[in-house]
Formats: C-alpha cells, sequence, structure tokens
C-alpha cells in the first residue's frame, strides 16, 4: 500500500509518504539530509516496508513541500516542531526514527525533547556536533591533491562559492567522501534540481561545507546523548564525511547503542551499499522489537 499527501505544519505544509505492505512492525519516519535537500534519494528504503511501515517527508521548504519565503522559519527548533507535527498527523504514537547526516541532527534535537513513544533511533552518517564535523571536514580536505585544497580555501575567502571552480573543486571533495561509485544511478541523476533549497543551507550551515558560518554554528549535543536511552544504532561509511572514529565516539557517549561501519561506502551508504545498508537497518529494527 502506497499513499502520500500533505501534513500542515507551522509555516506550511510538507509533502510526505507512506509504503507499507502490511508488515506488523512498528512505523520508521525517515529524516533526510541538508538542510534544505529532500527525501528523494532515500527512495531505497521503502524496501524496509516489508517489516514495518516506511514514512519518508521533505522538509518544509524543500522537495515537494511548500516553500514559504519567511526566512525565521529555517531555525533547528523549528524543524524539531515540525517533525512532532507530522508523527500527529499520521497518528505515529510509537515510532523508529532514522536520521541521515543532518537529519541525525534533527533527530537527537528532537530526542533531546523527551517525546513518547521512540522505540530507536539510527543515526546513519551523523552530524551531532558542528565544530566537530568542521574540524573532520578540514581534516579530510588536507587528503585531497593541493590545487583542490587551495581553490576551496581560496573561494571560501573570496567569498566565490557560486563559481565553477569551486564547484569543481566539491565535485572532487564528493567522489572521495560523499559518493563513491563510479556511475551512480539514473534515477538519482533524475532529481529535479528545484528539490533542493540553497538558502535554507546558507542560512542554517553556511555557503561551504568546510567553514560552519550559519545558525547550526553552535550545534552540540555530545554531552547530552547520554540522556538518549532507547536503543540506536551509528553507523557510517569507511571514506564518509561523518568520520568513523567521530561516529564512534558519539556511539560510545550514548548508553544503548551499536555502530556499524558500511566498508565499501563514503556519505551515501544507502546508495552505495544499499542490500547492506536495507539488512544492517532491518535488522536491527527487527532486533528492537524482540526486546
Amino acid at each position: 500500500m502506497y499513499q502520500e499527501g500533505l501534513i500542515e505544519v507551522t509555516g506550511g505544509r510538507v509533502w510526505y509518504q507512506k509504503f507499507d505492505e502490511h508488515g506488523k512492525g512498528t512505523p520508521v519516519i525517515v529524516l533526510h539530509g541538508g538542510p534544505g535537500s529532500s527525501c528523494f534519494s532515500l527512495q531505497g528504503l521503502k524496501e524496509l516496508a516489508v517489516d514495518r511501515p516506511v514514512i519518508l517527508y521533505d522538509q518544509l521548504g524543500c522537495g515537494r513541500s511548500d516553500r514559504p519565503t519567511d526566512k525565521s522559519l529555517w531555525k533547528i527548533e523549528r524543524f524539531v516542531e515540525e517533525l512532532g507535527q507530522v508523527r500527529d498527523a499520521l497518528h505515529l504514537d510509537e515510532v523508529h526514527i532514522l536520521g541521515h547526516s543532518w537529519g541525525t541532527t534533527l533527530a537527537a534535537a528532537y530526542a533531546l525533547t523527551n517525546p513518547k513513544g521512540i522505540k530507536s533511533i539510527i543515526f546513519s552518517s551523523p552530524c551531532l556536533s558542528a565544530p566537530l564535523w568542521e574540524q573532520d571536514q578540514k581534516r579530510n580536505l588536507k587528503m585531497l591533491p593541493l590545487n583542490i585544497q587551495e581553490t576551496i580555501k581560496r573561494c571560501e575567502v573570496n567569498g566565490t562559492t557560486d563559481s565553477e571552480e569551486f564547484e569543481a573543486a566539491i565535485e572532487v571533495f564528493s567522489k572521495h567522501f560523499v559518493n563513491r561509485m563510479e556511475e551512480k544511478p539514473k534515477w538519482l541523476e533524475q532529481r529535479p534540481a528545484e528539490y533542493r533549497n540553497s538558502e535554507i543551507y546558507n542560512i542554517m550551515w553556511g555557503p561551504s561545507e568546510f567553514t560552519i558560518l550559519g545558525n547550526l554554528k553552535e550545534f552540540d549535543c555530545t554531552q547530552q546523548l547520554k540522556s538518549i536511552t532507547c536503543p540506536t544504532l551509528y553507523t557510517c561509511g569507511r571514506y564518509d564525511e561523518a568520520t568513523p572514529e567521530t561516529t564512534e565516539y558519539y556511539s560510545r557517549l550514548t548508553p544503548n547503542s551499536k555502530f556499524h561501519v558500511f566498508e565499501k561506502s563514503a556519505h551515501m551508504a544507502y546508495i552505495e551499499e544499499t542490500e547492506e545498508y536495507i539488512n544492517v537497518m532491518g535488522q536491527f529494527l527487527n532486533s528492537v522489537e524482540r526486546i
């Protein structure tokens, strides 16, 4: 069974889709990356619907959701509120949360408000500390050819992160740390460019991955992870922007957690190692429900 629709949230309406093969497990809601991206690339997670309903939604301002012009909406507190509103609208009294990248930032911020009914959280390629993320990207950058490093640094200093040379340098970075596939799936290449909203990214993060200037600059919940006591799974790729070292560090800070590395992946293990990713997620979710 498949359904889609729009849900009223603070600031507008968000588009969602629900996959349900009548599996009896607790639903899992998926939080996409960004901020300002969409759930388009995460469509493969519908395979988890064999065991449980799977809900994906485009956060406000991107994908197929409304595009309000009020810039004050682009802050983490409103996205946390939005997640609660989506849960209420879909009657998700009990739910697993699977966040990827910025989606893990949102998942953690939401969980730390102590909502009821969270059975588990999956932190996939997590960003739970903006300062740590920035440190890791500067370290990753040093692994690239010197001319790429210099181009990225120069464009940041000159404010030319919208230039062709910066885009070309970022493409090299991405091939190392985001998606290492030689040939990306054709369906992924068909993602409409308008699904992304760079304004949200710039306001919350900044014009560059490597220097955080947006309102998430101070976000760091590492000291609060000890209070997340539901079962958690931390995953990342061996070559991920979300480095194995930092991801494992987060896992060690979280009481009831497991840690897994996808050995052939960077930041998009759900595409780079789709079958393995689905297996690991499914096994974790099923193991939680056997407790």
